[in-house]
């Protein structure tokens, strides 16, 4: 699967854990007797207990069945203007190009190429149901899924997810081999994992290593407490499983940190605790609800902190509080400090963004925050981001779907934009994409009718069986984009 740069992060398309041990063997490799120290003397320091190997050899066996190879082909668009060339000021390799600098430009027009690409993914359920990573399925008309015995098979995507990035699959085929869900929240820094894909296409490759940090927030993935370990992954590798020392999943081995685009010792799973509430939304309702607690926010540097008379820098800063918001019906102002989230300390701003991912619409949360030189408790009941999970061509079943992760216009958006209502668009995969919609774009109305909430949107879009008009406004321009829903 291609590699989606993020500053210095990577997706390491398609990677594949294989899980269940059938137990540990017994066998010690290291016991530390404990430290001596440099008189000679003995230490009080109580040894550690031995340490004990998963059996490597019994999780692959049990798992590697479950494992399977994704196959994806489709097309990616690239925006070209109606005058054949790219973006205000023109492509340099179009000689009249330079007439048009300073000039306002029209809506671009999508321009299509075609687009293959492989990952990994892995049984659920013994009817075919399958994880696997949004981005490995994003642009995809034909999804082909390999099991380990190399029979073929069409597959539907269910529900794509970029915010958590999350895919749900389903194959046509019974008595499947399936692996067996974990506890991810119960996994520790130093504990053994082990990963199976098929980095650059190399099948039923097994990789090792040990959990190097949990709850790590990477640029634009907030919302996702990333599990971070040192196991090989490797393009090939994204959307396959990452397995404990008992055989059982725990991760989604998504992302990987490289200067060169290939395996530098870190890597990165989501948490399959996350995956599963993505997956449970998508396969009930066809929709995910991302909480949302309406602020901007900040991690405190060592000079903010004594800006604010705390002690230590840790805490998320509040920059910004969005109008209509939960923050804002909580009360909370620009200035606080997020301290704790339900209990739970807060040492950066990306622990609170991932907290608040891992909360339910609707649920009412404490805050402890630090405002005006003392500590203050506040409850909020958390809101909604809806996302209309989409889906590709062959996933469509009965009726395509738009593929749009959209969301109301805050008032401020709204003035903003010089519109009374419309959807600001978050993310474009599927039909939408193949259309020219971005993200950015505003949706005004649909055949006509003016929108205002996602639900809203679904229930217009469900209505047709063919194609529909969006009037859509990116910038200051608005136009009618026809959108087959296939």
């Amino acid at each position: 699967m291609q590699l989606r740069s993020k500053t210095m992060i990577w997706s390491a398309a398609g990677l594949i854990a294989v899980g269940a041990a059938t137990g540990l063997s017994a066998q010690s490799l290291l016991q530390h007797p404990g430290a001596t120290a440099s008189t000679g003397a003995a230490s009080t320091t109580t040894p550690l207990p031995p340490a004990i190997v998963p059996n490597y050899r019994a999780i692959v066996e049990r798992n590697q069945a479950a494992v399977v190879g994704i196959t994806v082909d489709g097309t990616v668009d690239t925006a070209m203007h109606p005058d054949g060339f790219n973006g205000p000021g023109g492509d340099q390799d179009n000689p009249f190009a330079p007439f048009f600098r300073g000039m306002p430009m029209p809506m671009p027009m999508p321009r299509q190429q075609p687009m293959h690409a492989q990952g990994s993914g892995f049984i659920i359920s013994p009817d075919g149901l399958l994880l696997t990573n949004a981005h490995v399925v994003a642009g995809a008309k034909v999804v082909t899924v390999k099991l380990s015995d190399h029979h073929e098979y069409r597959a539907k995507v269910l529900g794509a997810d970029k915010v958590s990035d999350i895919a749900v699959l389903k194959i046509d085929a019974h008595d499947l081999p399936t692996v067996q869900l974990g506890n991810s929240d119960a996994i520790a820094v130093g504990d053994y994992v082990l990963a199976i894909g098929e980095p650059f296409g190399l099948e039923e490759t097994a990789t090792a290593g040990i959990v190097s940090a949990k709850g790590r927030s990477l640029p634009g993935d907030g919302y996702v407490p990333f599990i971070q370990t040192d196991a090989a992954v490797n393009p090939g590798n994204s959307g396959g499983p990452l397995f404990d020392a008992n055989g059982q999943v725990v991760g989604i081995n998504a992302q990987i940190y490289s200067n060169s685009g290939g395996y530098q010792g870190v890597s990165f799973a989501i948490p399959i605790n996350v995956a599963v509430q993505i997956k449970d939304q998508i396969v009930k309702t066809g929709k995910v609800e991302h909480a949302r607690l309406g602020v901007e926010i900040q991690t405190l540097t060592q000079s903010l902190a004594h800006s604010f008379n705390l002690q230590s820098p840790n805490g998320a800063l509040v920059a910004k509080v969005e109008p209509d918001s939960a923050a804002a019906a909580a009360g909370l102002k620009v200035g606080d400090v997020i301290l704790e989230f339900n209990g739970k300390p807060i040492v950066d701003a990306g622990q609170l963004s991932a907290q608040v991912g891992m909360a339910k619409p609707g649920d009412t949360v404490a805050l402890r925050i630090w405002r005006d030189g003392k500590t203050v408790s506040v409850d909020a009941k958390i809101g909604s981001a809806t996302t209309l999970a989409s889906n590709g061509s062959p996933a469509g079943g009965e009726h395509a779907r738009l593929g749009l992760s959209v969301r109301p216009l805050s008032p401020e958006e709204r003035s903003e934009a010089g519109v009374s209502a419309g959807l600001l668009v978050e993310d474009a995969q599927g039909p939408a994409a193949d259309a020219g919609i971005q993200a950015g774009d505003v949706v005004l109305s649909v055949d006509g009718t003016s929108v205002q909430s996602a639900e809203q949107l679904r229930k217009i879009i469900d209505s047709h069986s063919k194609q529909v008009a969006l009037l859509i406004q990116r910038g200051q321009d608005r136009i009618f984009v026809p959108v087959d829903l296939g």
